[in-house]
C-alpha cells in the first residue's frame, strides 16, 4: 500500500515577494506529532493562540518555488484566499480518510469517486 505524504498545490493567487515575484507552486506534508508539538511551543504561540496555523503552516509547507525558507514571516503576507486555501489543505490532507471528492465527467455525465488534488486542471 503506498502512503502519499506530500501534495502538491497551486496556490488561489500567489505569495508576493519582496521584489514583487509571484510564486504559487507548492508542496505541503502531511503533519506528524512533532510538527503539532513545536508549533504549540513557539513564543508567539503562548502569546497569542490565534497564531498557531501561521507556525503550523510554516512547518508542513516543504516547499513554494522560489521561496528558499517557509517561515512564519512568508505565512503572514499570504493573502487571505491562500491562507484560507492552505488551512482548508491542512485539515483536508491530515484528516483520517483519503481526500477524495465525488465529480461528475462533464462529458458523459457518470458520477465518481476520485483524489483531491490540490493544483488547478488536473
Amino acid at each position: 500500500m503506498f502512503l502519499q505524504t506530500e501534495y502538491e498545490f497551486i496556490l488561489p493567487r500567489g505569495y508576493v515577494d519582496r521584489e514583487g515575484g509571484v510564486h504559487r507552486r507548492g508542496a505541503m506534508k502531511l503533519a506528524t506529532a512533532m510538527d503539532e508539538i513545536e508549533a504549540e511551543r513557539a513564543s508567539r504561540v503562548r502569546e497569542n493562540t490565534d497564531y498557531l496555523p501561521v507556525v503550523l503552516l510554516s512547518r508542513v509547507i516543504t516547499r513554494l518555488e522560489g521561496v528558499e525558507k517557509i517561515t512564519p514571516q512568508v505565512i503572514r503576507e499570504l493573502f487571505t484566499a491562500d491562507y484560507a486555501f492552505l488551512q482548508n489543505m491542512y485539515e483536508t490532507i491530515n484528516g483520517t480518510e483519503e481526500p477524495q471528492i465525488q465529480v461528475q465527467c462533464p462529458h458523459c455525465s457518470q458520477r465518481f469517486t476520485d483524489t483531491l488534488t490540490f493544483v488547478l486542471g488536473e
